[in-house]
């Protein structure tokens, strides 16, 4: 019975193993054509996450995508988004499996971008504005992000709309961004601040350390 057992489960893993290579996406397979861009090397895991709105997604070259996560232009299927694209995902990247990326109006990736898993990246956000009207039938509100090249995001990150990141960020694991950071930040904590960054003459260094030593 163990022999019998062993047998089904190297068939079972072999064959979803072929599924899992036969299911990605890349730029040579028919749900890669609908990509605005997709470079050569890029592979978007299956099982892939909600992905639509793919006319205006652009990836570049060698960039790999995890398991279920989710690219998204617009409300939904089916949407005129106008010419140019919407959601950009740079060279070399990679964005962990679970991680969901929605964009509207303008999300800016980098190149050499590293995620951890489940992280979320939106340019849209509900509003309150009228306290009578339940929130969610409020009309959301859209402020462009930007992420730069060699940044790296933690595990359930969360980048709310008119993030801009500089390059060779950090974003502490479970981070919630929002604001502009400049280049070589370490930003953690809800809401996320700058605790760490990197200057040429001090190295890294701790902008609440520096402020407590600087002269009277």
């Amino acid at each position: 019975m163990s022999l019998v057992r062993r047998a089904v489960g190297a068939f079972v893993h072999r064959a979803y193993g072929a599924i899992r290579t036969a299911g990605a996406i890349t730029s040579a397979t028919p749900a890669g054509h609908r990509f605005g861009r997709i470079g050569a090397g890029v592979s978007i895991a299956f099982p892939p996450g909600a992905i639509f709105g793919e006319h205006w997604i652009e990836i570049g070259d060698g960039t790999l995508i995890g398991e279920r996560v989710s690219l998204s232009c617009g409300m939904g299927p089916g949407q005129d988004l106008g010419p140019g694209s919407i959601l950009r995902i740079g060279g070399s990247c990679s964005i962990g499996r679970g991680s969901h990326i929605v964009a509207h109006e303008s999300i800016d990736i980098g190149d050499h971008v590293f995620t951890g898993p489940y992280v979320y990246i939106t340019d849209q956000n509900h509003v309150y504005d009228d306290p009578d009207i339940p929130i969610g039938r409020q009309w959301p509100r859209n402020s462009p992000v930007s992420i730069g090249s060699g940044s790296w995001l933690g595990a359930g990150a969360i980048i709310l709309p008119g993030t801009r990141l500089g390059r060779q960020c950090v974003v502490a694991g479970g981070a919630v961004v929002r604001g502009e950071f400049p280049d070589h930040s370490v930003v953690a904590g809800v809401p996320a601040r700058l605790v760490r960054s990197y200057d040429p003459a001090r190295g890294w260094h701790s902008p609440g350390l520096a402020a407590l030593n600087r002269p009277a």
